[in-house]
């Protein structure tokens, strides 16, 4: 992958924990509970530090947004996860409606 990829890619895992945080407007502690809970999981580096894509500071960035409402940490997590699946279930269901009428 050339570094002018790396760029692009959303999910290459370019910011270190303290970037990451000070870039959602988050703690460190707010980015271990996330991955805690399991929406997202860091890549560690060769020193075991923990680095983050674009993708996951999105998810991350939007359940704070949820905790900020009161939502509790875990229940945040839970409920990106669920949109997260309901919208990739939706493209594929445009995907194969998109098929069927094409196949008529």
């Amino acid at each position: 992958m050339s570094p002018t990829d790396r760029v692009e890619d959303d999910d290459y895992p370019a910011y270190t924990m303290g970037r990451a945080a000070e870039l959602i407007g988050a703690t460190p502690a707010f980015l271990r509970a996330v991955g805690e809970a399991g929406l997202i999981t860091p890549l560690r580096s060769g020193g075991g530090h923990r680095r983050y894509s674009r993708n996951q500071l999105r998810a991350a960035a939007r359940a704070r947004d949820l905790v900020d409402q009161g939502t509790p940490v875990e229940a945040a997590c839970r409920i990106v996860t669920l949109e997260d699946c309901l919208d990739e279930a939706l493209r594929i269901n445009a995907e194969l409606r998109g098929s069927a009428s094409q196949g008529a």
